[in-house]
């Protein structure tokens, strides 16, 4: 015999229940990202891109007692406004639950009877783990999604039954990476430093002045006055320096 569960976990199946009664219908939409472009003289075209994520609606009930339709043992089944609270804590925790929808043949009625299975976590323990040839599961969904929408109410009567609709959109798990912004660095070449000694004095030649000196020696044409103040020499001599007179430098 085959049976079919949907399961809802959260923080690794830490917390994790059964959907006690399984939906008529369970709605899964899987739908492109393509974008449509009108081309003159060719008409509308579309462009193929990476699909959007998956979608899942689930419609059912939490039931308020034990139905012969509820797959849920009696031990195991919850009141109707727990699985409500246990969803919006999900929900407003801000972190993705695991989607589990699952069919399980057992070779007996015995397997099914004796409730092994509507533990979450025996379940999903036993499709990896178990050894009982009498028990096959098959994996139709397994994914990580995000709480998308939750809506319920209370049903007409007094059975104490909650109807709700589940919206669910699968999960990729991303992690941001630090980007370190290095500056530009601004490398100044520097002059290969003068080895050369400095003379300490200069013979003048023809055409000579104390700022051509200074230039071409110092390095520094401005420096004319420490040679001038060093050599005693008056600015009325400045333009008469005779040729091969030795110029003491600083």
């Amino acid at each position: 015999m085959e049976e079919y569960g949907i399961f809802l976990g959260f923080n690794n199946q830490a917390e994790a229940f059964r959907l006690p009664v399984n939906p008529e219908t369970l709605e899964i939409k899987e739908s492109g990202d393509g974008k449509s472009y009108t081309i003159i003289d060719l008409g509308e075209i579309n462009t193929i891109a990476y699909p959007k994520l998956t979608e899942i609606t689930i419609e059912s009930i939490f039931p308020a007692q034990k139905y012969p339709f509820v797959l849920v043992q009696e031990d195991g089944l919850k009141r109707p406004f727990e699985y409500v609270e246990l969803i919006k804590k999900w929900m407003t925790s801000r972190r993705p639950i695991r989607f589990v929808f699952s069919g399980v043949s057992y070779a007996d009625d015995t397997k099914k009877a004796d409730g092994k299975l509507n533990n979450p976590q025996k379940w999903l323990k036993e499709s990896s783990t178990s050894e009982d040839k009498s028990i096959e599961i098959d994996f139709g969904v397994n994914m990580a999604m995000s709480i998308e929408g939750f809506s319920w109410k209370l049903s007409a009567g007094t059975s104490g039954d909650i109807e709700y609709s589940l919206s669910l959109k699968k999960y990729v798990f991303y992690q941001a990476v630090a980007v370190k912004v290095v500056k530009d660095e601004v490398k100044v070449e520097q002059k290969r430093a003068n080895e050369k000694p400095k003379p300490k004095t200069y013979i003048m030649k023809s055409k000579d002045n104390l700022w051509k000196i200074a230039k071409e020696i110092l390095g520094d044409g401005k420096r004319c006055g420490e040679i001038q103040k060093l050599n005693g020499i008056k600015d009325s001599e400045l333009r008469k320096l005779p040729i091969g007179k030795v110029i003491k430098l600083p």
